[in-house]
């Protein structure tokens, strides 16, 4: 029995060192890919700045490409679980307010929260797109992502009753301001606070979106004149 206790220690510790590990290579990569661009920042160079071999970087993650989509993901969710962002319990709370307008404020704080901890990476990506197809490639795959989010949300949104367009003209609203680029134009470019920006898209979204008088939701009452 003891035997059977030291090497399952043993094995715990192995696990936490290894994850430790991965965890400071994707920094070490986010930040170099951040900051001198994704094309330009060689595994030897991320292995430096992580403090590892590079041939421990090369067993962890294979190449470049697979680093930096793993550092995307561990950069937008916060941890690398394979978890979407939008299936995550902070989402679903927000998904849960049963006022469309109050959900939509939520969920405009969420998304710059979410532009502000992305935007160097993002940027970076942008401007490797040209001549860099892994960057490419994950731009295309984050708008496959960001319309299937999109989608998700409007058919949300729907069954709220409180939309004053369709679940499909939603969608494309939803989609088109999920980016960030107007992020980085109002903050960044103009020196908004996050504040700011979370306020007016969440009023932009409410103006386009929800209905003045939202009709009634199947099953639902209506209130008496004594109970509004």
């Amino acid at each position: 029995m003891p035997r059977t206790v030291k090497r399952q220690y043993r094995s715990a510790l192995r696990a936490q060192r290894a994850a430790e590990t991965r965890q400071r290579v994707l920094h070490a990569a986010h930040d170099l890919f951040a900051n001198q661009g994704y094309g330009r920042t060689t595994i030897a160079e991320i292995a430096e700045a992580a403090g590892v071999a590079a041939e421990t970087v090369y067993a962890t993650f294979r190449n470049k490409t697979t680093l930096l989509r793993q550092a995307w993901y561990l950069t937008i969710r916060g941890d690398d679980s394979d978890v979407p962002l939008y299936d995550r319990p902070e989402m679903q709370a927000i998904l849960a307010e049963p006022d469309l307008a109050a959900r939509i404020r939520k969920h405009a704080a969420f998304v710059t929260a979410t532009h502000r901890r992305v935007a160097p990476l993002y940027t970076a990506l942008i401007g490797a797109a040209a001549n860099e197809q892994a960057a490419a490639d994950l731009l295309a795959e984050f708008r496959g992502r960001r319309i299937d989010v999109a989608t998700r949300y409007a058919r949300a949104a729907a069954r709220s009753g409180q939309l004053a367009v369709s679940e499909e003209h939603c969608r494309d609203v939803v989609f088109a301001l999920l980016d960030g680029v107007l992020w980085q134009r109002f903050v960044v470019d103009l020196g908004w606070t996050d504040a700011r920006y979370a306020g007016w898209l969440a009023e932009l979204w409410i103006s386009q979106l929800v209905a003045r008088h939202p009709r009634r939701r199947p099953g639902s009452a209506a209130l008496s004149p004594s109970r509004r």
